[in-house]
């Protein structure tokens, strides 16, 4: 269907429609003039026979005490690795030589990972407690993203404008007897908090890495084999390698990007101006959470969405109470069916940014918007170029990295590259900075030979729009799907908030909880939660489906009253039992 416009309150028309090789041992010969009580030699001086894999190492003025081992310097022992005990190394200075472990595949590093967003960071933790020398290379900033340019200032801008709507919000705070003069607030103010807010994680990040001995290498990382990683005029060797370099936001085709009038999220966090007028081509989590954003600070907002209908990746009936709580009441309009094509940008206060609108299905022109700025939120694209990913057989797919389940690397053959791993937005499976961490550890329990797979339906998702949307698992389209294919039977419990004594306390009450399962076998399907704090009260279900809990058990959990907690609770208690 083409797009159709009907006029509406607004301000402006509405548009609705290696196998490692065993370890030898060799001698290790000590050159004659060894004094007892001390083994003269030096790190930098140990050399390796290519031919016969054994180490020597020419006298030099340190000396070293024997009560302590002796280790070849990797970067100076390539493809050998040296371990002698305390007693060995004392014993050798009353001989001429003693007897060293070599084993031919010495690393630098138990685990290198390239990236330091939330999923390398997390995969970085794990490691160390797992007993693992780590190194990460990171090319850009610790935190990656999710902390400098995603879900980390995205939350403080959010925080503060949420502020300004609810002080602007008069008869709201009027029935709680509160009455405010006028609100103002400072752009430049808001946006210093989102970057502070940024700097602060990422600080805490780094510090949590290094204070474990996590080293922090820097430098655009290229593979040179399963085992190698250059970065910059460096290279380092790991016996596992995990990519975890993540995503950029994805700009279609036709549109032109200049930071300033057309932009993506990169840029409109740093709120340099709010515009009277914003475009935002598509409607997801992005979209959505920035027009909260502008609405709050004053702007108006049009969506450009693709789909039949707004919020496209929505269970159908969260989208529709959204749809009125979100954006009905706001100064926001949406086209759908349509396509922005070409997108030019324009001056600000001078000239207006335009935008081609072409049918979604013929690709003809439609129409023609100007507006003062247009925020591009049409998803992310992975970052995986330039890792030289060929020089171990891998073929992209659309730019993700194909791993299985355990997160381990497959060739363009389907077959496991030893020692690569892939996790987060590089590889595709889920896009969220959580799950990228979940990956990342699960990775490192595989590779610790415990076997970690992740459940990503028990992935919980959020957008932090006032109130919040949550959901875990799948949407009941999708679960009625799965039935219709399967043969089984699907169940749908609902309740509002209400009639929850917390949310009326606040005279925040829209909203509601919906649960969908399998009554068969009390398998938890999926979830979906909009209004206050549902991003908090998500978890309850998605620990659930991870643990594998039976829905009927839930019903029987106690929670405190009076909290938000208890809309959930009051969906559990619906659920039937069976004797």
């Amino acid at each position: 269907p083409t797009p159709a416009v009907h006029h509406s309150d607004s301000r402006r028309p509405r548009v609705v429609s290696a196998r490692f090789l065993p370890p030898k041992r060799v001698m290790f010969a000590m050159p004659s003039t060894t004094v007892a009580g001390a083994v003269r030699t030096s790190r930098n001086t140990a050399r390796v026979s290519r031919k016969t894999n054994t180490v020597s190492a020419m006298a030099s003025s340190r000396v070293v005490s024997p009560a302590r081992v002796f280790r070849a310097r990797a970067s100076s022992v390539v493809g050998t690795k040296v371990v002698a005990s305390r007693a060995t190394a004392a014993r050798a200075a009353n001989s001429r030589a003693f007897a060293v472990t070599v084993t031919a595949q010495d690393y630098d590093f138990d685990l290198v990972i390239i990236g330091a967003g939330v999923g390398g960071h997390g995969a970085a933790l794990h490691a160390v407690e797992c007993g693992m020398k780590v190194a990460v290379i990171e090319g850009g900033v610790i935190g990656g993203t999710c902390v400098n340019r995603g879900c980390v200032p995205s939350k403080a801008l959010l925080a503060a404008s949420g502020r300004v709507r609810e002080m602007k919000d008069a008869d709201h705070l009027k029935m709680l007897g509160i009455e405010v003069g006028d609100v103002r607030f400072d752009r430049q103010g808001v946006a210093d908090h989102a970057t502070n807010l940024a700097s602060t994680i990422r600080a805490n990040l780094t510090n949590s890495m290094t204070s474990l001995g996590v080293e922090i290498l820097v430098g655009n990382a290229t593979l040179t084999d399963n085992h190698t990683v250059r970065y910059g005029n460096k290279k380092v060797t790991a016996k596992n390698i995990i990519i975890a370099t993540g995503s950029t936001p994805f700009v279609p085709p036709g549109i032109e990007i200049d930071g300033k009038t057309v932009f993506t999220s990169d840029d409109a966090l740093k709120l340099e101006t709010v515009p009277p007028w914003v475009a935002i081509i598509g409607s997801g989590y992005i979209g959505l959470e920035f027009s909260d954003i502008y609405t709050a600070l004053g702007s108006d907002v049009t969506f450009i969405e693709a789909m039949p209908k707004i919020m496209p990746g929505f269970d159908a009936e969260i989208g529709k109470q959204a749809e009125r709580i979100l954006i009905g009441p706001r100064n926001i309009d949406y086209v759908t069916n349509v396509l922005a094509t070409k997108v030019t940008p324009g001056i600000p206060g001078v000239k207006p940014v335009v935008i081609e609108l072409s049918d979604f299905k013929t690709r003809e022109v439609v129409d023609t918007m100007e507006v003062d700025a247009c925020l591009v939120a049409t998803g992310r694209a992975p970052y995986t170029e330039g890792l030289n990913l060929s020089s171990i057989g891998v073929e992209t797919q659309r730019g993700f990295v194909p791993v299985n389940e355990k997160m381990q690397v497959t060739d363009s053959n389907g077959n496991v590259v030893e020692g690569v791993w892939c996790i987060g937005d590089a590889n595709g499976k889920m896009m969220l900075a959580h799950a990228a961490s979940a990956q990342g550890i699960a990775a490192v329990e595989c590779m610790s030979g415990r076997d970690q797979v992740l459940n990503h339906q028990s992935v919980p998702a959020a957008c932090f729009t006032h109130p919040e949307i949550s959901f875990v698992g799948m949407t009941e389209e999708q679960a009625r799907a799965k039935a219709e294919e399967e043969g089984f039977e699907v169940v749908v419990k609902k309740t509002s908030f209400k009639a929850n004594s917390k949310a009326l306390a606040e005279k925040e009450a829209d909203g509601m909880a919906k649960l969908i399962y399998r009554p068969d076998t009390e398998e938890i399907l999926g979830m979906w939660i909009i209004g206050l704090h549902a991003a908090d009260l998500i978890h309850e279900a998605s620990n659930a489906i991870n643990q594998g809990t039976k829905v009927s058990a839930l019903k029987f959990a106690v929670h405190a009253h009076p909290t938000l907690a208890e809309v959930v609770d009051e969906v559990f208690k619906q659920v039937e039992t069976h004797a």
